[in-house]
């Protein structure tokens, strides 16, 4: 079932009741926000709305009483560590990350000091970000946005739209801490259903206009897009290509659907992103980031656009359609 619920942990400290009355009314607080995607991201200004939304919940509005200092390296990687640099040097009371693993190690190795709340698609535990789930330890706590491994239940929507693709292509970012892993699963999904998988890989606007040329002349049947915040930075040109070239895809957060893309299958991650402004509120309340659970998703998500579908002459089922959370029409 894409509609499945799974065991997860939504720490319970962080759902207690809203701590407004314990906030600094009075005095301004200052925080970093280092993200690997741009402002004007639509995946970036969601995760925005939901983090204010914990925010305000613990007391700490921005302009108010609280000041964020923002910093995008635009889908760039070599960029976060001077920007991390620079928010650590401001003496940030918290650093915020958002866009990955990378992007929570690049703020661990700028600062030990400073407590930093993530939110990450990676394996926190196995990528080295904290000790454990229960106890993170250090300076780091957050939400594990499950996300990079969800390869090969895309490969099954993909399958399922497009029940006579063999070839499918693979797009991932080479500069991706995740995008070995994203590959191997992938790889080894697809052999599991016969499919071939052609690998493609981009960094910049020029390498996605080259990575789909080459597909074509692949000639490939569909595509799963990787999970990374370089193609959510560039999510209109993977669109606006993809109906070019009729190539029927699968991406990674419901925000591509949203905007012309065909289908997703992803967390719902509206609840984690709320909760990491809890925690952050908690934090300049003098909580202890070593202690703070990291916050587990509870329900994945389904979206699929059926004027898209349509364009690309696919046929959706009704029982496919039955199963997803969203249909876009």
């Amino acid at each position: 079932m894409w509609r499945r619920e799974f065991l997860g942990l939504i720490a319970g400290a962080a759902a207690a009741s809203p701590l407004a009355a314990h906030a600094q009314q009075t005095t301004t607080r200052t925080i970093g926000w280092l993200s690997l995607r741009s402002s004007d991201t639509k995946t970036e200004t969601n995760i925005l709305a939901a983090f204010r939304e914990g925010l305000a919940q613990t007391g700490y509005v921005e302009g108010r009483n609280l000041t964020i200092e923002y910093r995008f390296s635009e889908g760039q990687y070599d960029l976060l560590p001077a920007l991390a640099a620079d928010l650590v040097q401001r003496r940030v009371a918290v650093l915020v990350t958002s866009g990955g693993t990378q992007v929570v190690k690049v703020a661990q190795a700028a600062s030990s000091a400073i407590p930093i709340v993530f939110a990450t698609a990676g394996d926190p535990i196995q990528d080295g970000l904290v000790k454990s789930i229960n106890r993170p330890g250090g300076n780091s706590t957050g939400a594990y946005l499950i996300n990079s491994s969800l390869a090969p239940k895309r490969l099954e929507v993909l399958r399922e739209l497009v029940p006579d693709a063999r070839v499918v292509a693979h797009l991932v970012n080479p500069h991706g801490l995740t995008k070995d892993k994203q590959v191997q699963e992938a790889q080894s999904a697809a052999n599991s259903i016969g499919i071939q998988l052609l690998v493609f890989e981009a960094s910049t606007a020029n390498d996605i206009d080259a990575a789909f040329a080459a597909m074509i002349q692949r000639g490939v049947n569909a595509l799963l897009m990787g999970a990374d915040p370089f193609f959510q930075v560039q999510q209109d040109q993977v669109i606006a290509l993809a109906a070019l070239h009729k190539v029927p895809t699968v991406y990674e957060w419901p925000e591509f659907v949203t905007a012309g893309g065909l289908v997703t299958y992803s967390v719902d991650r509206s609840e984690g992103l709320r909760q990491i402004g809890v925690y952050v509120g908690r934090i300049l309340n003098g909580a202890n980031p070593a202690e703070l659970p990291i916050i587990q998703p509870t329900k994945f998500q389904l979206v699929v656009n059926l004027k898209t579908a349509k364009a690309l002459g696919l046929k959706i089922e009704e029982p496919f359609l039955r199963l997803a959370d969203e249909v876009i029409e």
